[in-house]
């Protein structure tokens, strides 16, 4: 299982400490860049599902 924290920057080396002390659990961070784009998927990930279920209409892109 993967799960996404946001720890405030003035927590975060000890919250990286107890979780880093757990044999069983592997923790790394992230960029910023990486955040956004996460966020940026979701967004769209949403606004995809809100167009199928017809609750958000869609702009057809014209042909280059």
């Amino acid at each position: 299982m993967k799960i996404l924290l946001e720890i405030p920057d003035n927590k975060a080396i000890s919250f990286m400490d107890v979780i880093n002390s757990i044999s069983y659990v592997k923790a790394k961070p992230i960029t910023e860049v990486k955040v956004r784009l996460l966020s940026e998927m979701k967004d769209a990930i949403d606004e995809i599902n809100l167009i199928k279920k017809g609750k958000k209409t869609h702009v057809m892109l014209k042909t280059f």
